[in-house]
């Protein structure tokens, strides 16, 4: 009878130990689901939340702040990662979204222009000979040049490309952010012709646009040249360059340290590589181009329509030359670009916002006369009126 009373209890004690292994396994099922559960609605919250952001559209705005001392018929403003650069014939100075000045230095320039890439700045006097290269802490050098500037353009890590003319030759200077002469190209009108624009990386390749007449042809030369090891032993450091003909390249842009890209007049090439840039993709359009605009995502073309319902085209493209999307819109703009991953148009009194896939964010009037119009982050954007300068969200 002990002995069955024995076997009775292990046999009890075993179930009840399975019993509760089962229970146990049960509630990690449990726990487990609920977690499933919860990524999935936290996902799907996400997803609806992109798709809301995606689609909506605003009808108004709200004024945050206006800064009417601001002399804007001689002051030009562009976006320098997150701040603004700020500069005139008078000087140049960073400031932020609230216009408060971070920095600023004075000088006298007759014409001056600026290019910005991330938080490096450059501001140049056109037709003159002073240059000014900056970061968002102040001026990290000057250049007095020996010949009139007609362009200036920045690499993300300070050094500064300058096109130079004295009317019989022109030369492509290169410069260290502190303003040292670190390379200088003479260049001829015969060979390899006038040149249109440069771009430059952060690894030391210079892409420049060059023109000339062959015959009764026009043509155009693309050249890379690269002043580091790689290009050491080139004649003139030209590692790459490709010849069009029947075509104008008016633009040039470096999108990273391996990306480039030429406007062309029927169309875009791009280019691939770190150090020997070749060619990778070139699309053609037959429609006269009217605008072009481009960030490091997209390329996007204008062209005119006879509809008068529908005054023009855009088509955009991703950097491998696919076509993204093909949208009819009918905005009487005179200035469109990208800006903080959208497409900005204006006129003296109307803005229009879309997005990167063409989605109408904003369309509207604006009391004032519009000299300029970026944003400056998320739903923030600098409105230049010729009364002021004001920092706007839409609503």
């Amino acid at each position: 009878m002990k002995q069955k009373a024995k076997l009775a209890q292990e046999q009890a004690v075993q179930e009840g130990t399975h019993h509760g292994k089962k229970s146990s396994h049960r509630r990690k099922i449990s726990r487990g689901g609920k977690k499933v559960i919860v990524v999935a609605a936290v996902a799907a919250a996400v997803c609806l939340a992109f798709v809301f952001v995606e689609k909506r559209s605003y009808h108004s705005y709200k004024v945050l702040n206006t800064s009417e001392q601001e002399d804007v018929v001689s002051t030009q403003y562009v976006e320098m990662d997150g701040d603004i650069l700020r500069y005139s014939p008078d000087g140049v100075s960073v400031v932020d979204a609230s216009m408060n000045t971070v920095w600023n230095e004075t000088y006298t320039m007759q014409n001056p222009i600026a290019d910005v890439n991330g938080s490096r700045a450059v501001v140049a006097d056109s037709e003159g000979t002073s240059l000014y290269i900056c970061d968002k802490k102040g001026v990290t050098g000057t250049v007095t040049t020996s010949y009139s500037i007609v362009k200036v353009r920045i690499a993300a890590n300070g050094m500064v490309a300058a096109i130079l003319d004295n009317d019989e030759n022109t030369w492509i200077n290169f410069y260290n952010p502190d303003g040292s002469l670190a390379a200088e190209n003479l260049t001829k009108i015969d060979d390899p012709g006038y040149p249109l624009d440069v771009a430059v990386s952060d690894n030391g390749v210079m892409m420049v646009t060059f023109q000339y007449v062959d015959g009764s042809k026009t043509t155009s030369y693309v050249a890379f040249y690269n002043y580091g090891d790689v290009g050491q032993n080139e004649d003139d450091r030209i590692v790459s360059g490709y010849t069009y003909e029947n075509v104008v390249i008016p633009q040039v842009e470096c999108i990273n340290e391996s990306q480039y890209i030429a406007l062309r007049d029927d169309g875009f090439s791009t280019y691939q590589g770190n150090q020997i840039p070749k060619e990778s993709k070139t699309v053609n359009v037959k429609q006269e181009i009217v605008s072009t605009f481009f960030d490091e995502d997209r390329i996007g073309l204008v062209f005119k329509n006879n509809n008068k319902d529908d005054l023009y085209t855009m088509e955009v493209y991703n950097m491998s030359g696919q076509l993204k999307f093909r949208k009819n819109f009918n905005v009487p703009y005179t200035t469109i670009k990208m800006s903080g991953g959208n497409i900005v148009m204006y006129n003296s009194s109307q803005i229009c916002v879309m997005n990167s896939r063409g989605v109408q964010k904003y369309m509207g009037s604006v009391d004032g006369t519009i000299r300029d119009f970026f944003k400056i982050g998320w739903n923030k954007y600098l409105m230049v009126l010729d009364t002021g300068v004001s920092t706007i969200k839409f609503s």
